[in-house]
């Protein structure tokens, strides 16, 4: 995971999604700032927002940070403060992040992963050998418990990241085409490029 930057809302946004589903709330008597009865009840306009939400991050997942093709599970927005925390949130472009499904089903409803909105610079540092993502040693212990959180709850340590992020390096090894690896792999290519192996 690396650092990630806010892009901006799409012009439509507030008219396809947080409209509807502000009036679908206010519908059922549901404050913005309250839990909802039952958050698989809420109506998914985000949806609308999907594609754009794919083009606005480049198709790079916000915690794996890899790209991934629109196809292969881009309708997957995670919405950072669970939608069964702040109902109003649920509808709200600044709560959602790019995920593949498989961290965003890890990450489920849990709030204690580390938002890659914000995220401090150098958080996570990767073996590139083995592909091994660990939290940066020069971090505070607050942090660093926060990061080893993090990569827990989203499974980031698994054989098949680590696998993976291992095989994105062999193959900018092979033909050294840094632009390639940072669109492709942006993560691998930040280590890379920190690690002075670029």
């Amino acid at each position: 995971m690396i650092p990630v930057v806010q892009q901006a809302e799409p012009v439509d946004f507030d008219r396809k999604v947080r409209q509807p589903g502000r009036n679908w709330l206010a519908s059922h008597r549901i404050a913005l700032n309250s839990a909802p009865p039952k958050a698989s009840d809420l109506p998914n306009y985000w949806t609308h927002s999907n594609k754009q939400l794919w083009d606005a991050y480049s198709g790079v997942c916000a915690y794996l940070a890899i790209f991934f093709e629109w196809p292969m599970g881009a309708a997957s927005t995670d919405h950072f403060v669970a939608k069964s925390v702040y109902a109003g949130d649920a509808y709200e472009w600044s709560n959602y992040r790019l995920s593949c499904l498989g961290p965003n089903r890890n990450k489920n409803k849990f709030d204690d992963v580390l938002d890659p909105i914000g995220l401090h610079p150098d958080t996570f540092v990767l073996n590139l050998t083995n592909g091994e993502i660990s939290p940066n040693p020069s971090l505070g212990n607050q942090l660093k418990a926060a990061a080893r959180k993090t990569i827990s709850r989203l499974k980031l340590d698994s054989v098949e990241h680590n696998r993976m992020r291992a095989k994105h390096y062999v193959r900018y090894l092979r033909k050294m085409d840094g632009e390639t690896l940072k669109e492709l792999s942006p993560f691998v290519w930040y280590e890379a490029n920190r690690q002075d192996l670029l």
